[in-house]
């Protein structure tokens, strides 16, 4: 039996598309956001790519899950109950769906992610 599924090498130097947060959102500075997204699977549950962002600060709500690597720079995560951590280079985390918080993005950052996000 042979599989016409494929391996997808990801792309580091992909510029992507902007993805800034929506301005109501914001609560800091001016975020200027990138995405390349570069894999999806045919029922548009799973995605995967690199995001890159300029310093600042904006709330998040997650209907989706999301595995992050910060590649460079540094951010910040806080959710609405005060919890926080900060992530630099080869930190690898997960953020589930149901969070709500903060993320702010402390010196210019690029991360790898893998979102799941199942159909209801």
């Amino acid at each position: 039996m042979t599989s016409a599924a494929k391996i997808v090498i990801l792309d580091r130097a992909l510029g992507g598309d902007a993805a800034n947060p929506a301005p109501e959102n914001i609560l800091a500075g001016i975020p200027r956001a990138r995405a390349a997204n570069q894999y999806a699977d045919a029922g548009q549950e799973f995605f995967c790519g690199s995001w890159t962002s300029t310093a600042g600060k904006w709330r998040v709500r997650y209907s989706e899950h999301e595995f992050c690597v910060i590649l460079e720079g540094r951010v910040r995560i806080e959710s609405n109950a005060g919890e926080r951590h900060d992530f630099g280079p080869g930190a690898a985390f997960v953020i589930p769906a149901g969070f709500e918080g903060s993320w702010e993005v402390l010196a210019p950052c690029k991360k790898w992610y893998a979102i799941f996000e199942p159909k209801r």
